[in-house]
């Protein structure tokens, strides 16, 4: 049937055994397709390589038959230029989300790829924030104004906010390569980082003295695990990352060569070498039966977990406050620092990454680092060990 379409003819054709079709005969190829349970649909049909096309514009209702009209003639304009509209929507609509590209992203890059704690923190930020505000998005159709809304909506955590503008950069560079985006249309690019202020917190002589009579009052006491207090006096002696001392197992360590062989840790595997102090403590140690680690836990065949609150009660006791367990991390370095040791040298304590030429030479600094970690875990072993001098403070005179 051809007739022009209007609002009237629309509304007084009522629905058949079949579709069927009208179609307008002031805009060739636009039609509305009146369906057996009553839909009327607005749509444009043309033939594109040899192929009749079909490409739906919308109900009535929402489109009056003027706007269905007005976009007909856009899409046929693109026809006239040799695109294909319904082509085109039919592989938008098939492109992947960016709920889909962040289930690629962890299966073919982070778990491949990442440790479980960065694993962990990535499933986090996508659940927390990437994809309640871009997971219904199309990848392809995501823009730099979105990304740059949600940056700016976490700028309360300034630190957050980059980790998920840096999440983001990585799942659309990965887009791109697999084909879901266009070379170099990362819309994270030119999008600023907040400025982060990371926090420092070194432990002076006086705070370790104190800490130091306060682990040696809990293990009189017996009111914290022991091992507790030796992963706390561990983390100051050797610098190491809590995650380290916690899965730290005997067979790392050789007392012959004075150091831990850690088979894997944040910058991959390495050597740790131990001081004096450190040595000692881990000969002293208490060891279980059948139990692999240094820091056993409750159950059997476990490492210790869930420090903090033993650490809080022990901050406590010592007068601390606001020091987290990797402020003895930086506590380690402030000490050698303090001594006159070199960055270089320090870097290498710590197991900080370096660049490849560094690493070439690194069985040079053997000596030099069992001589600096020594140096260290004694001078804080030695400040632990001091006597807190209360302070007096005069009374002020009362007057008559």
């Amino acid at each position: 049937m051809k007739t022009k379409i209007t609002k009237r003819i629309v509304d007084s054709k009522g629905p058949q055994a079949a579709d069927l079709f009208i179609w307008d005969t002031e805009l060739t190829n636009f039609g509305l397709k009146i369906t057996p349970k009553g839909k009327r649909i607005y749509l444009v049909q043309y033939w594109h390589e040899g192929r009749r096309r079909r490409y739906t514009i919308g109900e009535h209702g929402p489109l009056t038959p003027e706007q269905a009209r007005s976009e007909a003639a856009r899409i046929l304009g693109q026809v006239a230029a040799g695109e294909d509209p319904a082509a085109t929507k039919a592989n938008y609509r098939a492109a992947p989300s960016v709920a889909e590209l962040a289930t690629r992203y962890l299966e073919e890059h982070a778990e491949p790829k990442k440790k479980a704690a960065s694993i962990f923190r990535d499933r986090q930020l996508l659940k927390r924030f990437v994809l309640p505000a871009l997971g219904h998005y199309k990848t392809a159709s995501v823009t730099r104004a979105d990304v740059s809304r949600l940056h700016h909506e976490l700028r309360e955590t300034p630190i957050q906010a980059n980790r998920v503008l840096a999440l983001l950069s990585k799942m659309f560079n990965l887009a791109e390569r697999w084909g879901l985006r266009p070379n170099s249309s990362n819309p994270c690019r030119h999008v600023e980082k907040f400025k982060e202020h990371k926090r420092e917190r070194f432990l002076g002589v006086e705070e370790l003295a104190r800490l130091g009579t306060a682990l040696e009052e809990v293990e009189r006491e017996q009111s914290e695990l022991p091992s507790v207090i030796t992963a706390v006096r561990l983390l100051l002696f050797s610098g190491c990352r809590l995650s380290e001392i916690l899965t730290l197992k005997w067979e790392y360590l050789d007392f012959e060569k004075h150091c831990m062989r850690l088979p894997d840790s944040k910058t991959g595997a390495k050597v740790v070498p131990l001081g004096v102090p450190a040595l000692q403590l881990l000969m002293d140690a208490p060891r279980q039966d059948f139990n692999p680690y240094v820091c056993p836990g409750l159950r059997a065949n476990s490492h210790l977990v869930g420090i903090a609150r033993p650490w809080a009660r022990i901050q406590a006791r010592a007068g601390l406050s606001g020091v987290r367990l990797h402020d003895l991390r930086h506590s380690f370095a402030s000490v050698g620092a303090a001594a006159g040791m070199g960055l270089p040298i320090i870097g290498k304590l710590l197991g900080h990454t370096q660049s490849a030429t560094t690493q070439r030479y690194a069985h040079l600094h053997q000596d030099p680092l069992l001589e600096a970690a020594n140096e260290i875990s004694s001078r804080i072993a030695e400040a632990m060990s001091r006597t807190v001098t209360p302070k007096v403070v005069p009374l002020p005179l009362k007057k008559n």
